[in-house]
């Protein structure tokens, strides 16, 4: 009996393990420039995370934004309750990347699976939105400041879009959106930016 039962319990350790790394092999991608929340999480510059910290790669949520997409309030999580703590305004002090309005700018994704991919695009908050509390349509200019298709093609591991950024001043909140070709999900990243 109580070889069948640490059969039994092996038995779920392995299939427990397969179920990880199946969910971290198709898990997928972030912005490190400039550094996304998920980011900052992962590398422990900010705190009290949640799950996020071990799987930086992993906002992912449907596609369409912003006609469909996340709900408002849940856009920087991708709509993902289980990295909740992405949408946390943390009263405005999530760490902010010094830029300037106008300047060209080198926007970097990292990915950890290469998916066909139909665009990316980028958003920013609208003068005046508040950053104390989680970000909304709303809160968000209509049309992207960039936007790169990308014809089904499948990404390197590390992709750089050159952009330029619009003309802002004091705290806003870039939204990158990588829409996948062959799935109906997308992937988010939040990054604060201070002009």
């Amino acid at each position: 009996m109580r070889k069948r039962a640490s059969a039994a319990v092996i038995g779920l350790a392995i299939a427990g393990v397969s179920m990880f790394a199946t969910s971290s092999a198709s898990s997928h991608g972030y912005t490190d420039s400039p550094i996304s929340r998920q980011k900052l999480c992962a590398e422990g510059t900010v705190t009290g995370c949640g799950s996020i910290q071990w799987e930086p790669q992993s906002v992912e949520g449907p596609k369409g934004f912003p006609a469909a997409g996340p709900q408002d309030g849940q856009i920087c999580s991708g709509g993902n309750s289980g990295f909740a703590e992405l949408d946390d305004p943390r009263g405005g002090d999530w760490p902010a990347t010094q830029v300037t309005a106008g300047q060209d700018y080198s926007f970097r994704w990292q990915f950890t699976a290469r998916h066909a991919t139909s665009d990316f695009n980028y958003y920013i908050t609208k003068d005046g939105w508040d950053s104390t509390k989680p970000p909304t349509r709303a809160d968000l200019e209509s049309q992207p400041f960039l936007s790169v298709p990308y014809n089904n093609q499948q990404p390197p591991a590390t992709l750089t879009h050159q952009g330029t950024l619009p003309q802002k001043t004091g705290k806003h909140l870039i939204l990158a959106v990588w829409n996948v070709a062959d799935t109906a999900n997308a992937f988010y990243a939040c990054s604060d930016v201070k002009f």
